[in-house]
């Protein structure tokens, strides 16, 4: 399928694999440590840490030779993926976090709860689903249906 959010969510679409993501940004490393944050299940950790490293999003990286360790990193590509991680929190607490957020993200340089949001690269106004349209990029199929988003799909 010619779409960038098929493809990405054939990589990361799996709800082991965000977990596995998300305490990748909280710090977590070792294989240990992801079963004991996510209680999750050796062998399909495994599964999910291979698929990661495979797509180059995590790394692992020795920090014991005998025997044989790694940790596993974020690379610049895993890092890249912030924003989504961000975003998904900020839905579910929305959305689902009826006795108020579980977590809250602080911005480390003035201190203040963080609250991300999307704006416009050229003009900094902030972007909402009706200000904007999805047009056909270099990559699109000459046969390609219009992506304009209207008002009323919005």
């Amino acid at each position: 399928m010619n779409c960038s959010i098929a493809r990405a969510l054939d990589v990361v679409g799996e709800w082991w694999t965000l977990l596995v993501i998300r305490e990748a940004f909280r710090g977590v490393r070792r294989f240990d440590g992801f079963v004991e944050r996510l209680e999750i299940a050796p062998n399909i950790l495994s599964a999910r840490l291979r698929r990661l490293i495979e797509h180059e999003i995590l790394e692992e990286r020795p920090y014991s030779e005998r025997p044989r360790r790694v940790e596993y990193r974020l690379t610049a590509k895993g890092r890249d993926l912030f924003p989504v991680i961000v975003a998904l929190l900020g839905w579910g607490d929305r959305w689902y976090a009826d006795d108020g957020p579980p977590v809250v993200l602080e911005h480390v340089t003035c201190g203040r709860r963080a609250e991300p949001r999307f704006v416009c690269t050229h003009c900094g106004e902030r972007l909402h689903p009706r200000d904007t349209r999805a047009v056909p990029g270099r990559g699109a199929e000459e046969a390609e249906p219009s992506l304009a988003v209207t008002s009323s799909s919005a």
